[in-house]
């Protein structure tokens, strides 16, 4: 089995255990709203656009990269420091600097140990590590960049367009099933062995890398009493043409057995261990929509959006490939692989995600929220700025797969038109589902002299 081989197939292991990427945990590039209690993506379309028809932009600086880029090594499989605990957390969370990143020891030992063949006898040795069951997630993290042709415009701001862009566009699906006696024999406080028992977990990934290029409608309708200049109804839709690059979709099932003393063993009679099962191609094509409304009067700001209507990607000549591990405690990773090409094509959906918002923007404060359902599930994010003469001071949490999390920040003006945004949140993109404070920093374009004391 060849090292890429290797890494493709045990990959599903660990990567799995990690908040989905794909749900764009840790991938938000504006450190504002990261404060106000959105560290994920897929906000309202249309909420977006407004922020944009005002001048808004965010720029990222991804100190956490530094980070990343330090952990290559760890992403060599035939590195004596390859480390699939630490790949795969770096994928979940790359952009912002992560205090306590990679502080899991035993889940190393865990992976690397069972990865070579090399398990011990005694589960016990690996106590101190701590896998988490996890609900299910899917998403997709999405970046399009391009521009609105207006073509027709009103002098009260109401307009009709073209948007023409392009972007990468990433979908993931994880899914995690450990077995609780697994988790109770590697819990610290606890001295269990469970003789005379099958322990079974599973792991599923699925993930897709493709280019998007984005045609779509941008419009801004007046209302019949304007309080601003921002009042307005908008409306904004995407259509995406998919080109896929990537396609990996790996099944991973693990089967421990143990002895009347509680120790592992291997049964001859029985399937092998470790069963691996990967689906992967190179060549796709599909679509997904996004569409949203936002109404804008006076101080509030509502809307609703959906993104992904009837997305899909159909692969051509996927291979499947099936790895099977007849024995992981005699130290020979002997895999036995067999690869077949199915016939015509695989088509993949995710389900469709929804979002409503709600803000309120007095003269020296505002206020946001919104909750999200469909795709990746249901959460709940809200947050809470008050503007200083030139610091803007914030707060907010997010609630979305069982877990809270607090998210704080502040802002400062750099000049009239620019500021540096600093968020801190607690970032739970690990194996072990435990969150370590995270810094996210960005620059802010605050857009024109009239909407600054909205965007601050």
């Amino acid at each position: 089995m060849t090292a890429l081989a290797r890494l493709a197939a045990l990959s599903s292991m660990v990567c799995c255990a990690s908040p989905a990427p794909a749900r764009a945990q840790n991938w938000s590039f504006d450190a504002r709203q990261i404060a106000l209690g959105s560290p994920v993506g897929g906000q309202n379309l249309a909420s977006n656009m407004i922020a944009e028809a005002n001048g808004y932009r965010s720029f990222v600086l991804p100190f956490g990269l530094i980070q990343v880029f330090g952990d290559f090594n760890a992403f060599n499989p035939s590195s004596d420091d390859f480390d699939l605990v630490r790949l795969m957390e770096d994928v979940a969370s790359p952009i912002h600097y992560t205090f306590g990143r990679h502080s899991t020891n035993t889940g190393k030992d865990f992976v690397v140990d069972l990865r070579n063949a090399d398990l011990s006898r005694d589960l016990e040795v690996y106590r101190g590590f701590e896998p988490a069951n996890q609900p299910r997630a899917e998403g997709v993290a999405a970046q399009i960049w391009g521009g609105t042709v207006r073509l027709h415009q009103q002098q009260n701001g109401a307009f009709q367009g073209i948007f023409i862009g392009a972007g990468p566009y990433v979908s993931m699906r994880t899914d995690l099933a450990v077995d609780n006696q697994l988790i109770e024999i590697l819990d610290d406080d606890s001295q269990t062995t469970i003789p005379n028992t099958q322990i079974r977990s599973s792991t599923s990934l699925l993930g897709q890398l493709a280019i998007s290029i984005v045609g779509g409608y941008r419009g801004r309708f007046a209302l019949p009493a304007p309080t601003s200049d921002r009042d307005g109804v908008y409306v904004a839709v995407n259509y995406n043409v998919l080109r896929g690059l990537r396609y990996e979709d790996l099944d991973m099932a693990l089967r421990l057995d143990t002895d009347p003393l509680g120790l592992l063993i291997v049964n001859a009679q029985l399937p092998p261990p470790l069963v691996i099962a990967r689906n992967h191609a190179t060549a796709g094509a599909g679509r997904a929509i996004d569409a949203g409304v936002g109404t804008v009067f006076n101080r509030w700001e509502v809307g609703i959006g959906a993104n992904g209507i009837a997305n899909r990607i159909d692969w051509s000549h996927v291979v499947t490939t099936s790895y099977a591990l007849g024995n992981p405690l005699n130290g020979r990773a002997e895999f036995v692989q067999q690869s077949v090409q199915r016939p015509g094509k695989t088509r993949v959906r995710l389900p469709v995600g929804y979002v409503a918002n709600i803000g309120y923007t007095a003269d020296a404060w505002t206020a946001i929220g919104d909750v999200r359902w469909g795709r990746g599930g249901t959460s709940l994010h809200g947050g809470y700025e008050q503007r200083l003469k030139s610091v803007a001071l914030r707060g907010g949490g997010v609630y979305g797969r069982q877990l809270w999390s607090p998210t704080a920040g502040v802002g400062f003006d750099l000049s009239r038109r620019t500021a540096l945004d600093i968020a801190v949140y607690a970032n739970a993109a690990n194996v072990e589902r435990k969150r370590h404070p995270a810094v996210a920093v960005s620059i802010r374009i605050k857009g024109s002299e009239s909407t600054q004391a909205s965007r601050r």
